[in-house]
Formats: structure tokens, sequence, C-alpha cells
């Protein structure tokens, strides 16, 4: 089992990486959302330029905020800073898109940034459309370097629906998920990469990376979840409200909040109470429900955070031993690597406890 690190992207608190490597985490995941944190590939280039073990990437890199080739060139200007330690995540948008209350990228067009970014990260000629034209591209002045392709970067592609899973398949070198899956639905997830690489026929690379964007909080001794401690809602609210929001838009789409965990019930009418209490028109009320995401735990949200919606959404949260069994569960059930995201006021607590408690014990 691997051990990464995702963090608030703040590029005045790049330190918080590199004290992550010291902490023996593996990876270092810097999310690209920009209308909430920094500018990503500038963060990852300081965290690149001060750290020599730990491996950088993006977490995830947003398809419809940038043409394809610009991700690929982004990302591999940061691999000249760190040869053989940077991969690329990247993802359609789920969060940056729905921050400016838009949708992802559709599966098909996804699909198709993917196949020109793992094309030029190979140093081959692709065609690229872009206002209705096609033309031939690939990265110039190769001998000057001013890209970095070799050794080659991994793409981890963040995927969950069929289209991208089966996309993760023909150009991935490995998958993130949100959240932590159901071994059922991890399976599942993993049958769907793998047709897609058969369709494309593609062997899928051996390792194939599997990777669940999480949250942590070790326990202290005494300390349970009926209720939940303040300091342990400081700790993981930020990520449990967050499905919240996942929740809210999933619902809005299909029409029917069937999906919603039976334990959560009461949790969820009183959320969609609040959200319809909101005097932000409707209309705009994206940038109200998104306040805090993955960041801070908005001060009248706290109440939605209790053991069943902890336990809805996914989180290691338990004693040192509980959160180590869980672990191997999940490697056993195939996963590779949980990454975890603490809120931005929390974070260097919640790495050091982790590393203290779980990884050096693991």
């Amino acid at each position: 089992m691997k051990f990464g690190a995702m963090v608030a992207t703040k590029i005045d608190d790049w330190q918080l990486l590199k004290e992550a490597e010291e902490l023996g985490y593996d990876h270092g995941w810097v999310p690209d959302s920009q209308m909430i944190w920094s500018d990503c590939y500038a963060t990852l280039a300081l965290a690149a330029a001060n750290t020599s073990r730990i491996r950088l990437g993006t977490g995830v890199a947003i398809a419809p905020t940038r043409l394809a080739p610009v991700t690929a060139h982004s990302i591999a200007s940061i691999h000249k800073l760190a040869p053989g330690r940077v991969f690329l995540g990247i993802g359609s948008g789920h969060t940056a898109m729905r921050v400016m209350g838009m949708d992802p990228m559709p599966g098909r067009a996804f699909r198709e940034y993917l196949r020109v970014v793992r094309g030029l990260l190979d140093g081959d000629e692709v065609e690229f459309t872009h206002g209705g034209e096609t033309r031939a591209i690939q990265f110039g002045h190769r001998e000057l370097e001013f890209v970095g392709l070799e050794p080659r970067i991994p793409m981890w592609v963040a995927s969950n629906g069929p289209i991208a899973l089966r996309a993760a398949g023909e150009f991935g070198d490995g998958r993130i998920s949100a959240g932590n899956e159901p071994d059922a639905t991890f399976a599942r997830s993993l049958s769907t990469i793998r047709q897609g690489a058969a369709e494309a026929g593609r062997a899928l690379p051996d390792p194939f990376h599997t990777a669940a964007l999480t949250y942590a909080c070790v326990l202290q001794p005494g300390e349970g979840l009926a209720p939940v401690p303040e300091r342990v809602v400081d700790q993981v609210g930020s990520m449990v409200l967050a499905s919240f929001h996942y929740w809210l838009e999933l619902a809005q789409k299909a029409g029917t909040d069937a999906f919603i965990p039976a334990d959560c019930r009461d949790e969820w009418d009183q959320y969609l109470a609040w959200v319809d209490a909101m005097e932000t028109p409707p209309e705009r009320r994206y940038q109200q429900i998104h306040a805090g995401h993955c960041t801070f735990v908005v001060k009248q949200e706290r109440r939605f955070v209790t053991e069943a919606t902890i336990r809805a959404s996914g989180g290691l949260v338990g004693t040192p031993d509980d959160i180590i069994r869980q672990l191997r569960a999940l490697e056993a059930g195939g996963l590779r690597e949980v990454t975890l995201l603490p809120p931005m006021e929390q974070a260097r607590q919640c790495f050091r406890e982790f590393a203290d408690a779980v990884i050096a014990r693991y």
C-alpha cells in the first residue's frame, strides 16, 4: 500500500509537500481547481525543486479548463525539475466545474482529451482538434529539452463513470477514485477498465496503479463517534461535507435521491432544508453550496458531520488498529494507494498523526 498526501493548493505553503516527504508519504497530490485554490503547476514547481524522494503530481488536472496540449506541456515542464518523480492525475472536472455552476467534460470529449495528452507525453505527433479545425501537433525543439518526457510520465485517470473508466483502460497507467468504493463497486470499476484496454487492443500496465481519494482521523484513547468530538469534526468535516455537495449535484441531475444511504437520511433531509432556506438565488446557489469545499468546515454545516455521514463517506476513522485493518482489507481487494485530503488548517496535524500511528506500523 502506498500513501498519498493531497493538499489544498496554496502556493505560499508549498512546504507542506516537503513535510509530507519527511513524514514518509509516497505521493504528493496537488489539486487543480481554479476558483478555490492556487495554481497547481506553480505550486508543483516549488515542491519539485525542493524535494528529492516523494513523487509529485496533479490531484487532479482539470481537462475542461485547459487545452490538452497545455496540460501535457505543463506536467512535462514539472518533469524537468524532478525527472522520474512526476505523475499526471487527470479528471473531467467534477469539482472545478461545479464550483462554477457548470458540468464536467462529457465522457467522449474526455476520452479524446486523454488520447491527445498521452500521445504528446509519449513524444508522438497527434491529431488535435480545436475551434473546428484539426491539425497535427507535437512538441518542438526537443533537442533543447524545454520539457521532460523521459522517463515516461504515468497518467492516472480520475474515473467513476463507464466511459471514463474504459478510457482509463485505453490510455491510463492508473486510476484514482472519488472515495473508498465498496468491494463490489471497486471490482466492477476494474472490470470496466480492463474492458476498455481490451477494446483498444492494449495490455494494462503491470502494475496498474489504483488510488482512492479519502480522508483519515486517528481517534485518541477513549474517543468515539457518538457524538462526534469537535476535534474530529475539525479534521474530517470538509471531506464529509464534500460528499453532501456531490450528492446534491447527483440528486439534482438524476431527479431522485434514492441513492442516499438510509443511515444518513435524517442528516440529508436537514441538509436539503438548509439549502432550500438559503437567501442566495437558486441560479447562483452553487457558490454558497461549495463554500469550504475540501478546505474548511462552514460553521452552519458542522451539524451534518455525524457518525453515520462519516461512515457513509468512506473515511479512515478509528484507532490505529481499526485503520490498519481497513487498509489491509482494501489492499487485499486490489487498492494500491490511499490518498488523504485533510482540511487546510488541520493538514499538518492530520498528516503527522496518520504517519506516526499508521504508516510507521503498516
